[in-house]
């Protein structure tokens, strides 16, 4: 959706602005980190060692997501003009560096603390699903993440909106899921690969990014192959079915009903 004349801006006090995205993003990982939280207590997890997981985390996860995005985007501001890299209130998140960073970081705390952390990647899916829908909708107030261009009377896709349904999905689907008692680790891992599947096939599709390997562009319907993010699609389904069978089939990572 493209509306401009909305304001990026929740409030301001005096020369401080307070914008739509970062609200959204801080109830997100608010949200998320919370239900982590109660959820891991349930199974007798260390309350300061959630609260140093969740810290870093979250740090890491920022820092990731940023840096994704510069790497992705605007590899130069790095020698022309670093000081934009730290504007992430402007938006410029990158979804895919914000879980690899968190998911490095909290791996290595948790190996340091010799602690298991497949039930703790299923609680953050909680985060990582609010997360995709409140952003999504912090990018229509920045008049980011924008679809293409069609010939359509609605002018343009609503990628952002897009982006909320999806998100909302796979939050039902994990409740539905959590029903299942499925092993520790799958809810994470299904949660990826069904996330890139919806995300190389029907957000990039329609989102106006450009195309890194240009095979097909259709103006009149506003779709096209190949982003960067549709090129990365397979080998990310690959990587995250191969751990969705590797927890399936590990004897010892048996789900605990409660």
């Amino acid at each position: 959706m493209y509306i401009p004349s909305i304001n990026p801006y929740a409030f301001k006090i005096g020369p401080i602005a307070v914008h739509w995205y970062g609200i959204f993003m801080a109830i997100s990982i608010a949200a998320g980190a919370y239900y982590l939280y109660v959820k891991s207590k349930e199974l007798n997890y260390d309350e300061d060692f959630l609260l140093n997981l969740l810290m870093i985390v979250v740090i890491s996860g920022i820092v990731g997501a940023r840096l994704m995005f510069v790497l992705a985007n605007d590899i130069d501001w790095f020698y022309k003009d670093p000081i934009q890299i730290l504007k992430i209130y402007e938006g410029g998140l990158s979804w895919h560096g914000a879980v690899l960073g968190g998911f490095l970081a909290g791996l290595y705390y948790c190996r340091k603390k010799n602690v298991r952390i497949n039930p703790l990647e299923d609680y953050a899916v909680i985060g990582l699903a609010i997360g995709n829908m409140l952003v999504r909708i912090g990018n229509i107030f920045n008049q980011e993440v924008l679809g293409r261009q069609t010939d359509f009377a609605f002018g343009r896709w609503p990628a952002q909106l897009v982006g909320v349904a999806m998100g909302l999905i796979l939050l039902i689907r994990y409740f539905y899921i959590e029903r299942k008692h499925m092993p520790y680790g799958y809810q994470f891992w299904s949660f990826i690969f069904y996330y890139q599947l919806m995300r190389g096939l029907i957000e990039e599709t329609v989102r106006d990014n450009p195309l890194f390997l240009p095979v097909y562009l259709n103006k009149h319907l506003g779709i096209g192959f190949f982003t960067l993010t549709q090129i990365a699609t397979p080998f990310i389904l690959i990587l995250a079915y191969w751990m969705m069978r590797r927890v399936i089939n590990d004897p010892e990572n048996k789900k605990i009903s409660f």
